[in-house]
């Protein structure tokens, strides 16, 4: 049963691979235009959970529902439509295109027109192309690179890349975004930018779960987080009430002896 305003539930989710269990029996929930954020020291099982929530791994035990639905082996791209997408922690952008052309691709999962009657021309497909192209040109527009649309994606500044692997996601439109690391490589000043676009964003009504190291960033614009270490939940709470927790503090310092 979904709660009222809850987008994303996890369920006693555990992850095993041979004897290694890199989840074990982690349970929370994401509501609607929330900035969740999830933390945890190298191999807490982050990346692990991005990975089963996006249906690339299955979980050993538990279940994930999106929109009250179980979602469990299903594959991403079904996920994908049910509207929730990833990014990754290394850029992944498609070789040889345009900023605009990547973030055309993202809208693929939204169109009607089948592979025939785009491949003949037909009215209806070249209306969609259009309208895909317009609407991927406002995406652009909201992360800054509409003037870097005729560039290829790959020849982009690092910090552009990372905002066109998110422009990317956005054009899927999705209701969450799982964003996995995306101030990695950012300078002080990218990752301002970033910030203030997720908070844009979040205004909108998207809602986010994000990984991330940068503790600045997590701080600035989460409403809730959860820290992982060694595959379980050890905290989560507010951010001030995270930061001050001794077994957060322990978990990414270590204590004396």
């Amino acid at each position: 049963m979904m709660v009222a305003d809850t987008l994303l539930q996890i369920r006693e989710v555990t992850k095993r691979f041979g004897g290694l269990a890199a989840l074990k029996d982690v349970s929370f929930d994401v509501t609607v235009g929330e900035i969740k954020a999830m933390i945890g020291p190298n191999g807490a099982g982050k990346t692990t959970m991005f990975d089963v929530l996006t249906g690339i791994l299955h979980p050993t035990a538990g279940d994930v529902m999106l929109k009250g639905e179980s979602i469990v082996g299903l594959r991403p791209d079904q996920i994908t439509a049910m509207g929730m997408i990833r990014t990754f922690q290394t850029i992944q952008l498609f070789e040889g295109m345009t900023a605009l052309e990547n973030v055309m691709v993202g809208c693929h999962c939204r169109t009607a027109c089948g592979f025939a009657s785009s491949g003949l021309r037909q009215p209806a497909a070249r209306r969609e192309e259009k309208d895909i192209r317009e609407k991927s040109m406002d995406v652009l527009k909201d992360v800054g690179l509409a003037t870097r649309a005729g560039e290829i994606g790959t020849n982009l500044p690092y910090g552009q890349q990372r905002m066109l692997e998110l422009a990317r996601a956005l054009a899927s439109e999705p209701d969450i975004i799982l964003l996995d690391e995306p101030a990695a490589g950012l300078n002080q000043y990218e990752t301002g930018e970033l910030a203030g676009l997720l908070v844009r964003f979040r205004e909108r009504g998207l809602t986010i779960l994000i990984v991330e190291h940068d503790m600045g960033l997590v701080m600035q614009i989460s409403d809730e987080i959860v820290v992982l270490d060694y595959g379980e939940i050890i905290a989560r709470g507010a951010p001030q009430d995270v930061q001050n927790d001794p077994r957060v503090i322990e978990a990414y310092l270590g204590i004396e002896a």
